[in-house]
């Protein structure tokens, strides 16, 4: 098999396992019993089960973001800068508005679109618009401006801005309060994907292509992805024990010594802080390593689901949430019961709804199954078509 494509597969691999497990978390808000009323890292209040269950959904947006960067870098080796800039500048726009409305209404359900919550479609929009710009620069620009994000950006844990109009800027680029915003006629706005945050992921991202273009040596690749992936594991083991600088929440001692690493363990996702993108991106980068080499079946359909994430992302969504609202009509609700929440997803009672921690798991693997279907199809059809659109979708 042609070496590139056993390249770009193995991206394919990891970014469609990530994909999958993306899934288990958006199960979760919707069928687990405490997904609206609990939080799974309060030491308090979880569990183990809970509490890896939410944990290794860590992983599927900063490596998402991560790979996105990559594929960019990719494209790089086949379009001119201008051409370049214009498809990353007109797809950001692109998923920027499709973070408005197709993705919104996947998981609001609510037709009158009173409420926009922007997540990772939202971040890796604003950042492909940025990168349009950065592109222009050189390599070593654009690597040391990843590492400066990534590595700065906490310093600005502690800020507040009391100018209206700047602490929006903030919470759309820079900082997660989880503030909402009203834009007028009842309508409001909140952002958890803080954008510039996810920038630095994706820039260190397309930094990472350069290991996977044409003749670059594959044994040199995979000891470099594994060299930098243990050191910064090892990175963030260090600065981790040191519970300094690098995440708004520092770890403490809990009542036994199972509690205690599940502290350790429990990183800032929003913005995702140093700590967060150490602690995921290491373990990516040696999963990389160790997949370009793996070809089953397992990797057959993971690669299939990497391959077109985008459509993936939206029938997951859809059909999770079209379940939810199955089992709240079965259990008796009526449309005057919906959205008792103001940030609350339609069709999903706040409290006394949903099932076990168990049952969630056999959901999501429901949820899978059946999105397999749409998702080999879309695959198959975009590997056969050339129109233009399929590059955005």
């Amino acid at each position: 098999m042609d070496k590139t494509l056993q390249r770009i597969q193995s991206i394919d691999v990891l970014r469609g396992a990530i994909m999958l497990l993306m899934a288990l978390d958006h199960t979760r808000d919707f069928f687990h019993i405490d997904g609206m009323t609990g939080d799974p890292t309060n030491m308090e209040t979880t569990t183990p089960a809970l509490f890896f269950t939410r944990w290794i959904t860590h992983f599927c947006a900063p490596l998402f973001v991560f790979l996105s960067g990559t594929s960019i870098y990719l494209q790089s080796l086949r379009k001119t800068k201008k051409e370049l800039s214009l498809f990353l500048l007109t797809r950001g726009l692109w998923l920027i508005i499709a973070e408005f409305t197709i993705v919104n209404f996947g998981w609001s359900f609510a037709i009158f679109f009173n409420f926009f919550f922007l997540q990772v479609i939202w971040a890796i929009g604003a950042s492909m618009v940025v990168l349009s710009a950065l592109i222009y620069l050189r390599y070593w620009m654009l690597l040391a401006l990843g590492i400066l994000i990534t590595v700065l950006h906490n310093m600005l844990d502690t800020q507040t801005f009391t100018d209206p109009a700047m602490d929006v800027f903030a919470n759309l680029f820079l900082l997660t309060e989880f503030d909402q915003y009203p834009l007028g006629g009842g309508v409001k706005l909140l952002c958890a994907y803080a954008a510039l945050p996810w920038t630095g992921i994706m820039l260190l991202g397309y930094a990472l292509g350069k290991w996977y273009q044409p003749g670059f040596d594959p044994l040199q690749r995979r000891k470099l992805l594994l060299t930098t992936g243990f050191g910064v594991i090892g990175l963030f083991i260090v600065l981790r024990f040191i519970n300094g600088y690098g995440d708004p929440r520092p770890w403490a001692e809990q009542k036994n010594g199972v509690y205690t690493f599940l502290s350790f363990l429990n990183v800032n996702k929003y913005p995702p802080s140093m700590m967060y993108a150490c602690m995921t991106l290491g373990p990516g980068l040696i999963a990389l390593a160790l997949l370009e080499r793996v070809q089953n079946r397992v990797t057959h359909v993971l690669n299939i689901f990497g391959r077109v994430p985008f459509l993936y992302y939206l029938v997951h969504i859809y059909l999770i949430h079209f379940l939810c609202m199955l089992l709240f009509f079965a259990e008796g609700y009526t449309l005057e019961d919906n959205f008792t929440k103001v940030m609350g997803f339609g069709f999903r009672p706040v409290e006394n709804f949903g099932f076990s921690l168990g049952i969630v798991y056999l959901i999501w693997i429901f949820v899978v199954v059946i999105c397999w279907f749409p998702t080999k199809w879309y695959e198959k059809y975009k590997r056969t078509h050339k129109q233009w659109w399929l590059s955005y979708i």
